[in-house]
């Protein structure tokens, strides 16, 4: 299962000697105080630790430098109490290369009009400090995310939680691992891409592996191995034989459980967490990866069809972020033109993430039609309702750019019985014909990654932590 480090996240508040000892000395409680609350609320995924009252060049410079080296540590979150000189930010945050954000907040909610007096209004001065802080920031270009609110908000809380989750994919980005086995799908164009440029953009490190050494790893999975595994999938799905003589559905059942362990020991054994097939290159394979690569993607590994490694790392990075929670590789393939029932059928030949699903999966085997291999089992579901996001990632002669656009996804209005694919629709949040066009326009290719968990703010998050533009179909 995908299972990410035990990451904290670092809280320096900003203040400086000019108010005297007692000053720093209620900054210092007060922010130990926000932390606390934070932690206690239930809403962060991830702990904050507070570090230090922040009043020095020398000192915030450190501090930063200690976060750069912790491995520990996802970013950095920021609060300035009191009025924080920029200048003594420059340094250290230029240094920094974590992501950062800044909580633009104050200890209470309110002003206590009856009690307030000077000393409250030098202690309490976020309204402008915020703004000093800010400016160094936009100076310096740092992509840092300002939260604007009172810290006990639970949708503050859930603007942090959210950060948090992006930048620990952003983190983790860096050692993701992508494992092609066989070249892009002939002929086609928007699967390509710079694999150097992925690395140093993304992190991601891209690597060709000639399909007979999966399949060496395939066929020594022991008969003991698939029988354990075709048990748990019998007691999890429906196993639905259909018109399939027995003996052809078992077979091909435990063939695809017979990739499905050796692709992840494949995997595993050389440290990969995304992998690419293509329909094109399979031999020494009966079947083309289906079901296995369902019960991979359910595992966490991200996935790219007909070779295409970008969906693959993006799909991976998603799921990080989204806790592998409804996030799914995914492809425009069918649609329903009918004014007022405007929608896209995502699906792929096989590979569908049954996170999506919304109904029981059926373990079904039918023929595909492609490829000229042996007919593959496959989990059969429909997809979910909700709101989302849809993105992808495109190469272009000026580099990577990141394609989206907000999603309405509903479920089938009628079933599919002779469709024996996985079936997710949904139509773009500003219209079909709107949203298509400029996607198209934008160069947004048909691979993309769909999720009912993440949000496009988030998405903005990520592309300006990657320094990538992100473009917004709306």
């Amino acid at each position: 299962m995908l299972k990410t480090p035990d990451y904290e996240f670092w809280f320096a508040v900003g203040s400086q000697y000019l108010y005297g000892e007692d000053a720093l000395k209620q900054v210092e409680k007060d922010a130990r105080k926000l932390v606390d609350g934070l932690n206690a609320s239930g809403k962060l995924p991830y702990k904050v630790v507070f570090k230090l009252v922040a009043t020095t060049a020398d000192g915030i410079t450190k501090f930063m430098k200690e976060v750069n080296y912790n491995d520990k540590v996802a970013g950095v979150i920021t609060w300035m109490h009191t009025f924080s000189p920029a200048k003594n930010w420059i340094r250290g945050t230029e240094l920094l290369q974590k992501p950062l954000l800044h909580l633009a907040t104050q200890m209470l909610d309110h002003i206590p009009f009856d009690s307030i007096d000077m000393d409250y209004m030098n202690l309490n001065q976020s309204a402008h400090g915020d703004r000093e802080y800010e400016y160094i920031n936009t100076r310096l270009h740092v992509p840092d995310k300002i939260v604007y609110g009172w810290w006990n908000d639970p949708e503050v809380q859930d603007e942090i939680a959210d950060w948090q989750k992006v930048a620990v994919g952003y983190d983790m980005s860096f050692n993701i691992r992508i494992a092609r086995f066989g070249d892009t799908m002939r002929d086609v164009a928007v699967t390509e891409g710079d694999k150097v440029a992925a690395q140093i953009k993304l992190g991601w490190t891209v690597d060709y592996w000639p399909v007979n050494e999966l399949v060496d790893v395939v066929n020594g999975i022991s008969e003991d191995a698939i029988d354990a595994e075709y048990k748990k999938l019998a007691a999890k799905y429906d196993l639905v034989e259909g018109d399939n003589d027995h003996d052809k559905y078992v077979h091909s059942v435990r063939y695809q459980l017979r990739e499905y362990l050796g692709i992840k020991k494949f995997l595993d054994d050389k440290g990969y967490d995304a992998f690419t097939t293509n329909f094109q290159d399979l031999k020494g394979l009966e079947q083309l990866p289906g079901l296995a690569v369902q019960l991979l993607m359910i595992d966490g590994y991200g996935f790219g069809a007909e070779g295409d490694f970008k969906s693959a790392g993006l799909s991976r990075l998603m799921k990080i972020i989204a806790e592998n929670k409804q996030t799914a590789f995914m492809e425009d393939y069918t649609l329903d033109l009918r004014k007022g029932h405007q929608a896209i059928m995502g699906s792929h030949m096989l590979e569908v993430d049954p996170t999506l699903a919304s109904d029981k999966p059926r373990v079904e085997v039918h023929p595909l039609d492609i490829g000229g291999k042996a007919d593959p089992a496959r989990l059969v579901f429909t997809g979910a309702a909700g709101k989302g996001i849809d993105i992808t990632l495109s190469y272009f002669d000026d580099g990577y750019k990141f394609v989206a656009y907000d999603v309405n996804a509903t479920t089938p209005e009628k079933p599919m019985p002779k469709l024996p694919v996985a079936k997710q629709m949904w139509t773009p949040a500003a219209g079909l014909k709107k949203g298509a066009k400029e996607w198209m326009h934008a160069g947004g290719g048909h691979h993309t990654v769909l999720s009912l968990n993440l949000t496009m703010d988030q998405m903005k998050t990520l592309a300006k932590l990657f320094g990538i533009e992100l473009v917004v179909c709306d």
